[in-house]
Formats: structure tokens, C-alpha cells, sequence
């Protein structure tokens, strides 16, 4: 049985909960989704990988290794779909800048290579006018080692780009799946609120 103290501790919980995203400009889906949950049960709860890491990159934005290792776990989610070594390269450069096996100057290498592919991926579909998946695991790597120079969310959602063009369901599937992996990588502790 809760106590009176418990239910105003958890009534804050919500106000600052609300507060803080409102402040963060979360858009308007993510706010309704959590508008009634303390950050416990959106951390717990969350079905969107892309909504988790968006809030660790602005609560965090000083954490550039472990954005870009979570980042490049969730491009690597689509990995199957990518076409271009360099996409492939990009997404295995994340993650080994993540785990400090190499510098900044190797990630900003293969963020260039997998720029030019997306770009290279983009051009050639718009060509030929082929559908999204055509360029979509490109820009999923070039997304992954995005957060090294943009928030962190902006990098998660576009590298479920490949998965959003297919169904639903997919879709569905690969937003939970990196938000397991998000869970995973960074603990609730690590988040600064």
C-alpha cells in the first residue's frame, strides 16, 4: 500500500517527468506516450530505441563514445540490408570508436566514406526512381556515426530509415529491438536525470 509520501513522490515524478521533456522539445507522440509515466517506467517501458537515445543525448551530450557505440549497435540492426562496404565499415568503425579500440580520426574517416555512400545510394535511386530500401541501410550507417557530431536521436531515427520504409510490423519490431539494445548498453544510472 502506498503512502501519502509515496504519492506526492510520485505525482513530482510525473510533473518533472513532463517538465523535463517539454524542455528537451520531445515531439508530440513521445510526450503522449509519456505524459503519465514516471522515468522509471519510461526507461523500463520504452518501445523506441530511437526515443531512449534521443534522451540520453540531451541529457548526456557530453558522452560521444557511448552515443556512438549504442548508435552504431542499432545500425547494425540493419546491417543485412546494406549493400555498400562503406555503410558496412561505418557501422563496425561506430562501434569500435564505442569500445575505444580507435580514434577520432578513424570515425571521422568512415563518417565521410559512408556520407558519400548515402549521397552516392540517394542519387542512384532518385535516378532510377526505386524505393527508399534502395538507399535506406545507407544512410542507417552514416546515421550510427552521426551522433558523433549530432544529437544522438536524430542519428537513431535515421538509422531504422531501411526499416521504417518496410511494413509495419518491421518497423515495429526494430524499434523495440533497439530499444532492448539501447537498455542494454546504457543503464537507467546513466542517465543524467
Amino acid at each position: 500500500m502506498k503512502t501519502m509520501k509515496d504519492k506526492q513522490k510520485q505525482k513530482q515524478n510525473l510533473i518533472d517527468t513532463r517538465k523535463l521533456l517539454t524542455q528537451l522539445t520531445a515531439c508530440e507522440e513521445a510526450m503522449q506516450w509519456a505524459c503519465d509515466k514516471s522515468w522509471e517506467e519510461i526507461y523500463n517501458t520504452c518501445h523506441r530505441g530511437d526515443w531512449l537515445l534521443w534522451l540520453f543525448a540531451r541529457t548526456n551530450p557530453d558522452d560521444l563514445q557511448l552515443l556512438t557505440l549504442v548508435g552504431g549497435h542499432c545500425a547494425n540492426t540493419v546491417r543485412h540490408l546494406m549493400t555498400d562496404q562503406r555503410s558496412i565499415a561505418a557501422v563496425d568503425a561506430a562501434i569500435a570508436f564505442g569500445e575505444g579500440k580507435i580514434g577520432r580520426d578513424e570515425l571521422d574517416a568512415a563518417y565521410a566514406d559512408a556520407r558519400v555512400a548515402t549521397a552516392s545510394a540517394f542519387a542512384s535511386a532518385y535516378a532510377a526512381a526505386v524505393p527508399p530500401t534502395a538507399f535506406a541501410a545507407s544512410a542507417a550507417s552514416a546515421a550510427a556515426l552521426a551522433s558523433a557530431y549530432a544529437a544522438a536521436a536524430d542519428a537513431a531515427d535515421a538509422s531504422y530509415s531501411a526499416v521504417y520504409v518496410a511494413a509495419d510490423g518491421a518497423k515495429k519490431e526494430n524499434q523495440k529491438l533497439t530499444a532492448d539494445i539501447v537498455r542494454k548498453h546504457i543503464p537507467i544510472e546513466k542517465f543524467n536525470i
